[in-house]
């Protein structure tokens, strides 16, 4: 890819949420707002993908290492056993098995390294990239109800001038928070407000419930920092 994947990610989440929102105020958002959110979660899928391909790489050095460890203790109580008996021809083959493991080891040792910070690199950029999705999310709803207000102010204006006061202010906010839900439902966001039904939603509630505990295990952390410092 003439893009790898960290950097496609960077620049996803450098991007502003507002500034792009800023850039479509005039025009009708849905063809942009259904874009953006796509590239978001084509990158979450394909970080995914490589999130799985490197757990498995993990777990396929880890079984070899833990192997290749058991087989060169083996190797070594099988040495002593055949010089016991005088049979120093297997244990010179034993000892060379032996140095052949030695050298295999080190870089099982960093395979597994490597692929435990990789994953955890990976699980961080699933993390931002949904918490990027939220943000889109947010700031295309916040213009969107923002559109409905300001078509109010102008209605409220020209029925004061025609003797009118009939409130539509709920009617405004309502149709615009109606149309971000079918915009998110089509994008495989739930809707504000709607009763999880799904696998999807089931996993959306989990993640929130996680992101929460997360909230309050950093809000005690800081209270706890504030008070020893008392």
């Amino acid at each position: 890819m003439a893009d790898t994947l960290g950097a496609r990610v960077g620049r996803i989440i450098s991007g502003s949420a507002h500034a792009l929102v800023d850039a479509i105020e005039g025009a009708m958002p849905d063809a942009i707002i259904q874009q953006t959110l796509r590239e978001i979660d084509k990158a979450v899928d394909d970080v995914r993908a490589e999130l799985g391909k490197t757990i498995a790489g993990k777990h396929l050095a880890n079984k070899r290492l833990t192997e290749q460890s058991s087989r060169h203790e083996d190797l070594a109580s099988q040495i002593e056993l055949a010089l016991t008996q005088g049979r120093e021809d297997l244990a010179h083959a034993a000892v060379e098995h032996q140095l052949d493991i030695e050298a295999q080891i080190p870089v099982l040792e960093a395979t597994v390294a490597e692929t435990a910070k990789r994953e955890v690199e990976l699980e961080g950029y699933v993390a931002a990239l949904l918490a990027k999705r939220r943000e889109m999310e947010e700031a295309f709803q916040s213009m969107m109800l923002a559109r409905a207000r300001g078509a109010e102010q102008a209605e409220a204006a020209s029925d004061a001038s025609n003797g009118s006061s009939e409130p539509s202010v709920a009617r405004r906010v309502d149709n615009a928070t109606g149309a971000f839900d079918r915009l998110m439902a089509r994008e495989g966001a739930p809707a504000l407000g709607s009763v999880d039904r799904d696998k999807d939603s089931k996993l959306a509630e989990l993640e929130g419930l996680s992101r929460r505990n997360r909230v309050e295990e950093r809000l005690a952390a800081i209270k706890a920092a504030s008070s020893a410092k008392k």
